[in-house]
C-alpha cells in the first residue's frame, strides 16, 4: 500500500498510549488499532482533524507516501 501511517511514530514522540488517544478523540480502540496498522480504506477528515489535535501535530506527521522506488 503506497499510504503508510505512522501514527505509532507520532505516540511514541508524544510518549503517548492508544487508549488514552482512542479516549481523547472518542473512537474504538478497535478502530484506532485499525488505523494504526493501516487496515482501513480511508479517513474522515474530522477524524484527522482530532487526530492532529490531540497529538500537536500536522496530517503529514501521520501519513507518508511510499513510491514504487521507495519513500517520496
Amino acid at each position: 500500500m503506497p499510504i503508510i501511517v505512522t501514527l505509532d511514530v507520532m505516540l511514541a514522540r508524544r510518549k503517548m498510549r492508544s487508549k488514552e488517544l482512542a479516549q481523547r478523540i472518542g473512537i474504538s480502540e478497535t478502530n484506532l488499532s485499525l488505523l494504526r496498522s493501516g487496515k482501513v480504506k480511508g479517513v474522515r477528515f474530522e477524524t484527522l482533524e482530532k487526530l492532529c489535535d490531540a497529538l500537536d501535530c500536522k496530517p503529514g506527521d501521520l501519513l507518508d507516501f511510499e513510491s514504487e522506488g521507495g519513500i517520496v
